[in-house]
């Protein structure tokens, strides 16, 4: 009985094969398009200015004519980030580089193939004015917001250690960078850690900005980093991306205007006041890269971010030990933008 289904399975298949032919006048070769065809590459990012080239890129189809497909898509949770891409539903990620440092370190197959900006006061600390905070050594006991493992965590984690403090000193109080604006608006929490244009809307309703990234400069650099996989398999699809992005830094450093209301219609902002928030942002551009990441003989200062982005995880116990940077950090693409 087994024997004559078996027989009947493969009668069932070689006529299907012979009615396929038959009844098809086109040649086989002209499926391949079909299947050969293209998806989308789907990068990731938090609501940030400083990722402004993605945006400006795609709107100026850029990644069109470099022959690639953009979509763009908003998860600003940082573990959310990390879930998608390890789950191939997203190919690249737009994240601060400790964050992409400590997604390295869980083992995440990444590369990091350019980098955006570097913040320059765009990221702070803001705190409620009758709190009696009038310096960071102020926050022992307080209420302080920001979103754990992330790159607010980072900069917070390096003030309270400059001021003598650690994490344990303060009530920390996990949220998102926007809900934590929000919370310290509603005034549910005595300080925040966020960026613009929270900031600036904090300033503006007569708090207090007590610390910015300029206090502690080159500690926050935003990167793309694509999944390992496709930087193997695909590296032209990475390289168009890579050199799109390079042409719209270029573009907006040209053409500050036509990208502000660009970004302002992303963000839903209004122009003027992107023009303000990236004032306080460092757009690398080509040249910019090529200095960040450096060289093998003289290594660039993402290493030394890198590494220090090492320490804070595995203080955190995010991390158990720190990731050997170098099969991370790919400087081939950039390296190949005319």
């Amino acid at each position: 009985m087994q024997k004559k289904l078996v027989a009947l399975l493969i009668l069932a298949a070689m006529l299907a094969i012979v009615v396929a032919g038959c009844g098809s006048n086109k040649p086989a070769q002209q499926a391949a398009p079909q299947a050969a065809e293209k998806k989308p590459v789907i990068i990731a990012y938090t609501p940030w200015t400083g990722y402004g080239a993605l945006f400006v890129a795609k709107e100026k189809g850029m990644f069109k004519n470099k022959g690639v497909d953009v979509e763009l898509q908003s998860i600003e949770g940082v573990g959310d980030r990390k879930q998608a891409l390890v789950a191939g539903k997203i190919q690249a990620m737009a994240a601060s580089l400790d964050v992409s440092v400590s997604a390295a370190g869980e083992g995440v197959p990444m590369k990091f193939v350019w980098a955006f900006d570097a913040s320059n006061g765009a990221d702070g600390l803001i705190v409620k004015k009758g709190k009696g905070i009038e310096t960071v050594a102020d926050l022992k006991g307080k209420e302080v917001a920001f979103h754990r493992g992330s790159a607010a965590h980072f900069f917070l984690n390096t003030l309270l250690e400059k001021n003598g403090l650690k994490d344990s000193d303060i009530k920390a109080v996990d949220m998102k960078a926007s809900e934590a604006a929000a919370a310290f608006m509603a005034g549910k929490v005595d300080a925040a850690v966020t960026w613009e244009p929270h900031l600036g809307k904090a300033k503006a309703a007569g708090e207090t900005v007590l610390a910015t990234t300029k206090d502690t400069p080159g500690l926050i650099a935003d990167v793309l980093a694509f999944r390992e996989d496709i930087a193997k398999n695909n590296p032209e699809t990475v390289q168009a991306v890579v050199a799109a992005l390079a042409e719209a830094t270029e573009f907006m450093s040209k053409n500050p205007e036509e990208s502000n209301k660009i970004l302002a219609a992303a963000f839903k902002m209004k122009p003027e006041e992107v023009a303000a928030d990236i004032q306080t942002v460092k757009f690398y551009g080509l040249k910019d890269n090529l200095e960040f990441y450096g060289t093998k003989e003289k290594p660039g200062a993402i290493y030394e971010v890198g590494n220090r982005a090492s320490e804070f995880y595995i203080k955190l116990k995010i991390l158990s030990q720190a990731p050997d940077l170098s099969k991370y950090i790919d400087d081939t693409f950039i390296t190949k933008v005319k």
